[in-house]
């Protein structure tokens, strides 16, 4: 015995679906998904009256109910913001301007030092990539890297250069 159509929480929205149906595939989409709610069709009748494959029909139902589930458990707080993004715009601006104070004033900015201080102030860590688009948005394009390992040792380093100008000979 074949299981159960799933997706009884979207029959009231494919109905709607079905309603205003511009293209031939937004029809299909809603048939597949109300015809074996509504009349207990199994997967491979509904794909005989759609026109499609078994496969493409529990494609297009499920992509349907995924789409529908997102957009219904979707927060709102989430989609004031930009696609993943971990502040708003202007909420990045103050926490640049709070964190480059001397750097505006000509100064170098130096970026893995800024790495805490802008997770500090978000409450989340961040990927260098994200404080290199973040500064990009919000205009500050000329950027240097860092010149030495923050945990390096200078004196150690200072010894290992190259530095063997006399015992080089002219032959």
């Amino acid at each position: 015995m074949a299981r159960k159509a799933s997706g009884a929480d979207q029959i009231a929205t494919a109905r709607d679906l079905l309603r205003t149906a511009k293209t031939a595939d937004e029809l299909r989409t809603a048939q597949a998904v109300l015809l074996p709610l509504e009349l207990g069709l199994s997967l491979e009748l509904t794909a005989k009256v759609i026109g499609r494959s078994v496969g493409a029909t529990c494609k297009l139902r499920t992509r349907y109910c995924e789409v529908a589930r997102h957009e219904r458990n979707a927060p709102q707080s989430k989609r004031a913001l930009r696609n993943r993004a971990h502040a708003t715009l202007e909420r990045e601006g103050q926490i640049l301007d709070e964190v480059l104070a001397e750097a505006a004033q000509g100064g170098v900015v130096v970026v893995p030092p800024l790495r805490e201080k802008i997770a500090g102030r978000l409450g989340k860590s961040i990927s260098l990539a994200t404080i290199y688009r973040m500064l990009a948005r919000n205009g500050w394009r000329k950027l240097t890297p860092d010149t030495a390992h923050p945990q390096g040792y200078p004196l150690a380093r200072g010894d290992w250069e190259k530095n063997f100008k006399g015992a080089w000979v002219k032959s």
